[in-house]
């Protein structure tokens, strides 16, 4: 239980941190966009601010991911977690598209480059969401948590809608007269790319909605520490299912059939002890305990 506390604070504060910080950003990026004449530095501010709203998102996610269970939700409120991660995914689709039309608009419309200092503010705000995005997704990565890695990755999403920012700056302001588009042509390349990461973003959240099997390494550990535990002969069904940061196993294991209901019953509940020590993101464990030779029978008569 101390475990699961630790951990939820470690993935609820790194939301907080995400949204103070891109709060700030959105806020200097958007004043010095319309003072420099970037629209790329306004398409920046407009991703920071989606930023913030997609971390309140999985914030709420998360804290709601976290309540316990109860009689319409036995299994806990988990998906919330993975619902939050589409929702942010979606949001990035979104600031993609809107991006993409601001700038084709600016790029039809003359304008003035930018001014020399937004190179200054951007470079800033690159090394802040780089760190920033490689931070959150540590936590993310520590804690199994679908939303806060997604968090993470809309944070670099932003330095990169930054970097590209800088690189169009820099030819407008080099190249001179004719090369005013250039930052918003950089803007449009980035919405390309946030829009790339939004759709792989997207394709795990609703994996973990609709329940789709974790990584089948996980399954043969389970097994594995199954099989070290004395009196278990083999295994059979092994469920494995993830409901936000937490998994639950379904499994079934091979047991001498002269055992006795008591003697069964200690081998299943050291099996889940095992599993608890050197799996700690498992929360939730069913060992069902099945005569060995019931289960050879069933096998040959299948075959």
């Amino acid at each position: 239980m101390k475990l699961k506390q630790e951990r939820r604070h470690n993935v609820l504060r790194a939301t907080l941190n995400g949204i103070l910080v891109n709060t700030i950003l959105a806020i200097i990026k958007g004043t010095a966009g319309i003072i420099g004449n970037s629209y790329a530095l306004i398409a920046d501010a407009i991703e920071s601010a989606s930023d913030v709203l997609s971390s309140f998102i999985v914030y709420a996610g998360l804290h709601l991911s976290h309540l316990p269970a109860d009689d319409n939700h036995p299994y806990g409120h988990g998906k919330f977690e993975p619902l939050a991660s589409a929702c942010v995914a979606i949001i990035l689709l979104l600031a993609a598209i809107l991006i993409c039309i601001e700038s084709i608009h600016e790029i039809r419309t003359p304008h003035h480059s930018p001014a020399p200092f937004t190179l200054a503010v951007l470079v800033f705000v690159v090394i802040v969401k780089e760190v920033l995005s490689r931070k959150t997704l540590v936590v993310a990565a520590a804690n199994q948590s679908l939303a806060v890695r997604a968090d993470g990755w809309h944070h670099r999403s932003d330095a990169i809608s930054s970097a590209a920012a800088f690189v169009g700056i820099s030819i407008s302001l080099i190249g001179g007269d004719g090369y005013e588009c250039a930052d918003d042509i950089a803007a449009l390349i980035a919405a390309g790319v946030i829009a790339i990461n939004a759709a792989l973003l997207l394709k795990p959240a609703l994996f973990e909605l609709l329940d789709t099997s974790p990584d089948p390494a996980l399954v043969a550990k389970v097994r594995a520490i199954a099989h070290l535990v004395p009196g278990v002969l083999g295994t059979h069904k092994c469920h494995v299912r993830k409901l936000g940061i937490d998994h639950f196993v379904d499994l079934d294991i091979l047991c001498d059939p002269t055992l006795s209901i008591r003697e069964g019953h200690t081998i299943a509940h050291l099996v889940g002890e095992a599993l608890h020590d050197e799996l700690p993101l498992i929360t939730r464990i069913l060992v069902h305990v099945e005569p060995a030779d019931d289960y050879g029978r069933r096998m040959r008569n299948e075959s």
